[in-house]
């Protein structure tokens, strides 16, 4: 399968192409989300483990030049928390074909970072934010930093992160009352938001489906106050389904990774902070990258290497599947 300089895409037996790289830079995060990890925080990996600036830029290259990825979004653990985070955008930015690059984040530090970012060649920001109440957001990320978030929300914003977005899970109990709310408020400061259905990547496995809130009641949440139009544009790889909100121009977006997935138009793939390729959030298998960058593997045969893992890539996550078994890294290890 070797190809020399050539690009050949990253395609599965199914026909879908890997276009959109997701790379975790680092396992670690500043929050203690009770939906992703125990208060106590988690055993990190030895930094040694950990890709080096330089081979997480090796990587992304091959992805670029000779996958033909045109999507770059970085993920955690918690992103910023990576100290090299800003060259790392530089040098993917500087690449030919330049892709599109985001990053997903918790908006902590975000406030100190966004200019640098945003001239480093950053194009787009997610924000994950579950509530606009500051004892709600204490007892889901048990930290009491909401308004460090709104103020790295705000510098996003003046540095052009646009549009900047936020990414919301309903939680039973805690603030699956709270969407109009959220929606009200993101609507009033310009911010595109998007509700996620709380997936099955916690730490401590104790996500229930019978507990989730579903896309359907989301809507319903909403409908109750606001109208709710079909956006209308075709959806195609997003995972979202949009909608006008009163009208337009405003949106709201549902993610139903679990009640409706997506699966069929997938085009990511997921590499983690130390090296391995994840051809589906919910993979049960990894592929080691990190060996061959260490050993003297050629660009050529790294590549070939990513196509291999890429092709063996399920048609679908399997969560309704009765055999479906968790993946034994939770999402703060692989990156959403």
């Amino acid at each position: 399968m070797t190809t020399g300089g050539q690009t050949l895409p990253l395609i599965d037996r199914y026909g879908r192409v890997g276009t959109d790289l997701r790379v975790s830079l680092t396992d670690r995060c500043n929050l203690r989300c009770s939906y992703c990890m125990p208060a106590e925080g988690l055993d990190w990996l030895p930094t040694s483990e950990v890709l080096t600036d330089d081979e997480v830029v090796r990587l992304i290259t091959i992805a670029v030049e000779r996958l033909g990825v045109n999507e770059i979004r970085f993920t955690g653990g918690e992103p910023l928390i990576r100290r090299g985070i800003t060259d790392i955008v530089a040098r993917t930015a500087a690449l030919h074909p330049r892709p599109s690059i985001a990053i997903t984040t918790n908006g902590l530090g975000l406030d100190k970072t966004a200019s640098a970012l945003a001239a480093a060649g950053l194009d787009r920001v997610n924000v994950s934010l579950d509530t606009v109440r500051g004892d709600t957001f204490h007892t889901i990320t048990r930290r009491d930093r909401l308004d460090d978030v709104v103020s790295g929300l705000e510098a996003a914003s003046r540095a052009g992160l646009q549009p900047v977005k936020i990414n919301a899970v309903l939680l039973r109990g805690h603030n699956d009352d709270q969407a109009p709310e959220l929606l009200r408020w993101c609507v009033a400061h310009g911010y595109e938001l998007r509700f996620i259905e709380q997936m099955p990547l916690d730490a401590q496995h104790g996500w229930s489906r019978a507990t989730m809130i579903t896309a359907e009641e989301i809507l319903a949440s909403l409908q109750a106050e606001f109208d709710l139009t079909p956006h209308g544009e075709e959806r195609g790889s997003a995972p979202a389904e949009l909608f006008l909100v009163n009208g337009g121009p405003a949106t709201v977006g549902v993610i139903a990774s679990v009640t409706r997935p997506f699966c069929g138009d997938c085009d990511r793939v997921r590499l983690t902070a130390d090296g391995q390729v994840r051809n589906c959030l919910f993979a049960r298998q990894e592929s080691d990258l990190r060996t061959s960058l260490r050993t003297g593997a050629s660009d050529a045969e790294i590549a070939d290497r990513w196509r291999v893992a890429m092709w063996t890539k399920r048609p679908g996550h399997g969560i309704d599947d009765t055999s479906f078994l968790q993946p034994s890294r939770p999402m703060s290890a692989i990156g959403g």
